[in-house]
């Protein structure tokens, strides 16, 4: 059998815990994080095309994103950019994008192979990737099953959830996966490690949209119903339906409502670096440090400091920023925002926003 094969880049996230820098109109995956030169988003898209050419990679988002991503120009055809109607965590936004894939292709779903890839992540080896991609993608279409990416962990990080499979070695290109587990406390995380058979969530999927729908009219019914519904407003382009359908949808994510319910799910152990840049502490691990251990960006003077991390998004010319005697400090700085944290409380700065959104504040 022959298989179309599509890419699904996730691209919903508002990134809170990046402000100031990351705004609602302006997320971390338009961000230049994790490169001078490309966003995230443009990172994800060309580190996939070899594999799957642009005109079957499909960016999901919000409705308010769909400008901006366009206008972003990350590398796919404009009405490649979809977005569901509202928020509905993985659950459905991976449910939108079946059922616009199914209305799109009109084609037998045992057929449609799918990659579902994220859009925040750094990847230290894009050909190992690629390659992790190939194997993952060539597990579902073999056989019915659900893949999913699990990465080896080099640290009993607590930020991350897990896998556990049923092999204590990966020497197999796909492993069965026994359980996974949510992000545990540190203790769980060390004997996780030393294990030798838990590996890091990096929430990527693969799978026949066939087997998905079988997976899920199994596991969620309801779900399943819904989805055929959608696809059926969406072919019929019957955007009042296809939203009230939408948002009829529980508001749960997809390792919880499928991954941790299906009947046969399957792990691709990578072998490239991989980490979720999810806070502003994570630039330790993707910058160089100066000698002091100072991350720095737009020319900021930093006096007798240690481990700091000063972003200066408006540059030396555009505005002066000094720290002076601080340790373990984030200072972020655009040109009408200004973050204070410690390192290890960069988790809370969402709070800040939530606070922020209270107020009403423009600088969201």
């Amino acid at each position: 059998m022959s298989f179309l094969r599509v890419a699904v880049i996730m691209a919903g996230g508002s990134g809170e815990r990046f402000w100031p820098l990351s705004r609602k109109e302006h997320p971390k995956q338009l961000l230049r994080l994790t490169s001078a030169t490309e966003t995230m988003l443009h990172e994800a898209v060309r580190r996939i095309e070899p594999v799957i050419p642009r005109q079957h990679i499909y960016i999901q988002t919000m409705e308010h994103l769909i400008h901006p991503i366009r206008k972003a120009e990350v590398g796919v055809p404009a009405e490649n950019v979809i977005a569901e109607p509202c928020k509905r965590n993985t659950a459905g936004c991976l449910i939108y994008a079946v059922a616009h894939l199914l209305a799109k292709y009109g084609t037998d779903p045992a057929t449609l192979s799918m990659a579902v890839l994220t859009a925040d992540h750094i990847i230290g080896s894009e050909e190992l990737f690629r390659k992790t991609v190939v194997n993952a993608l060539g597990a579902a279409e073999r056989e019915p099953l659900l893949v999913t990416i699990g990465v080896k962990p080099t640290r009993p990080a607590t930020g991350y959830g897990y896998i556990q499979t049923a092999e204590t070695t990966a020497n197999k290109p796909v492993l069965t996966v026994q359980a996974f587990h949510e992000k545990p406390d540190l203790e769980s995380a060390q004997r996780y490690v030393a294990a030798g058979n838990y590996y890091w969530n990096a929430g990527m999927f693969f799978w026949r949209i066939s087997t998905f729908l079988d997976e899920l009219r199994q596991a969620q019914p309801a779900m399943a119903a819904r989805t055929v519904e959608l696809r059926d407003a969406l072919q019929a382009l019957d955007t009042q339906r296809a939203h009230q359908v939408f948002q009829t949808l529980e508001n749960t994510s997809i390792d919880y409502a499928l991954m941790e319910k299906a009947r046969r799910v399957a792990m691709a152990p990578a072998n490239f670096p991989w980490d979720d840049i999810g806070t502003w502490a994570a630039l330790d691990r993707t910058r160089q440090p100066d000698t002091a251990g100072n991350i720095t960006e737009g020319g900021p003077v930093l006096v007798e400091c240690r481990d700091c991390i000063v972003y200066n998004a408006e540059g030396a010319d555009g505005m002066s920023v000094a720290v002076v005697g601080a340790d373990n400090l984030v200072v972020v700085v655009t040109k009408d925002g200004v973050l204070v944290a410690p390192k290890d409380r960069t988790e809370d700065v969402k709070k800040a926003v939530q606070e922020l959104e209270l107020r009403n504040a423009r600088q969201v």
